[in-house]
């Protein structure tokens, strides 16, 4: 049965602004050649757009020939403003762009652990006010939010997880009551991480892949057959959980300690460097284990002007050991074909440790993987918090009106 005219022109029109927004801005002719739709049909789709206030001429193609130059056409950028926010246990970054996804502020605050919920919650909300007000955002159309622990997949909602300070659960509705006309959405951090390295970062040609999150903590995001996976109760990719050899106890409900996370966070890669005389001054805006590990792998290359580094050389290979025993667990379930090592301490290691890593899971697994390091490292989850906010944005103002 053929889409009628009113089902037509909407799905020749969101085909348009797609297109403007990954291409940027395009003549009439550009947009009939993409789209494959006859010169009349898009001569009705530009007039169409550009009188609904989305996109609108900016500029001309810059090809010589006679009569005038070609209209280019662009989405109205201002036509709506995002935030994007990183909420840690340690603090929260936050960026606003506008509707193309430009950046045009951001800032971090830290938080202490001893702050109280109120005025964590408050110096979190004032501080998505100024970057908002630095940006020229009069109101924010949709607001991102990754955040640590689980989010409940039928309610989208950050479930009461131990070890996360309150404020966390409580800023959500704070966001909500200081910007009401905003539509805001929580993901876990490491799956919007692994949906920005599929967008922008070192599982873009992949449609099946794994992150495992080297930061703080530790975590992995699944993506199978161009899905995110959140399981059942949205704890897909909890393996600081995971028991492994090397640990004293096994983890229990509550508490990761003696799981994964108790040889691959921060602090455990941090005392790993100390037993072989690699250190780092701790740093306010990552993890001092991804100091420990740069600091590593620039002696273990050379890069540090040091003629001989074995001590480098022996903790890059001790952690490449610690962390293939939870890479291969996922490995032999998932069957992934690419583990990117995300966050601040996966890209510090960079191919140094990704190559270590990859030989071990050669070893150990008989099936094919590929283990890269990650492009976008600890600004991945601001970037995926802000993908998703441009993509439910655009979603509600490209769709057409009712009729």
């Amino acid at each position: 049965m053929p889409a009628s005219p009113s089902t037509a022109r909407a799905i020749n029109d969101r085909l348009a602004l797609r297109l403007l927004q990954q291409e940027g801005p395009l003549t009439a002719g550009q947009l009939k050649q993409l789209t494959g739709l006859s010169r009349p049909t898009v001569a009705d789709l530009v007039e169409r757009l550009t009188a609904s206030g989305l996109i609108t001429v900016v500029g001309e193609a810059g090809e010589q020939r006679r009569g005038p130059n070609a209209k280019l056409y662009g989405i109205v950028a201002d036509r709506a403003h995002l935030a994007a926010l990183d909420v840690r246990t340690e603090g929260v970054s936050v960026a606003v762009s506008d509707l193309v996804g430009r950046v045009l502020a951001e800032a971090s605050v830290p938080i202490g652990g001893d702050t109280g919920t109120g005025p964590a919650v408050e110096q979190a909300v004032t501080l998505v006010e100024r970057v908002a007000k630095e940006a020229g955002a009069d109101r924010l159309h949709t607001v991102g939010i990754g955040a640590p622990g689980l989010i409940d997949p039928s309610t989208g909602e950050l479930r009461d997880s131990s070890g996360l300070p309150e404020w966390h659960r409580r800023l959500v509705a704070a966001l909500q009551e200081r910007f009401p006309e905003a539509r805001i959405s929580v993901e876990n951090e490491t799956n919007l991480a692994a949906l920005a390295e599929q967008r922008d970062g070192a599982a873009r040609d992949r449609d099946t892949f794994v992150l495992l999150w080297l930061g703080h903590g530790t975590g992995a995001a699944v993506v199978l057959d161009g899905a995110l996976r959140r399981g059942a109760s949205g704890g897909t990719g909890e393996i600081g959980f995971l028991p492994v050899p090397g640990t004293a106890v096994l983890p229990s409900a509550t508490d990761c300690e003696g799981g994964f996370h108790s040889l691959a966070g921060s602090v455990a890669i941090a005392e790993l460097g100390e037993e072989y005389g690699v250190t780092a001054e701790a740093a306010t805006h990552e993890p001092l284990a991804a100091g420990v590990v740069r600091a590593a792998v620039a002696l273990a290359s050379g890069e540090s002007g040091e003629t001989s580094a074995p001590g480098a050389a022996r903790f890059l290979d001790a952690l490449a050991d610690r962390l293939a025993v939870g890479v291969v667990s996922v490995v032999a379930i998932l069957d992934p074909g690419r583990l990117v090592l995300g966050g601040e301490v996966g890209q510090a290691g960079g191919d140094e440790l990704a190559a270590r890593v990859a030989e071990r899971v050669r070893r150990m697994s008989p099936l094919p993987t590929e283990v890269t390091a990650s492009v976008l490292g600890g600004g991945a989850v601001l970037r995926g918090a802000l993908l998703t906010a441009r993509d439910r944005a655009q979603d509600e103002l490209f769709a057409p009106p009712e009729r």
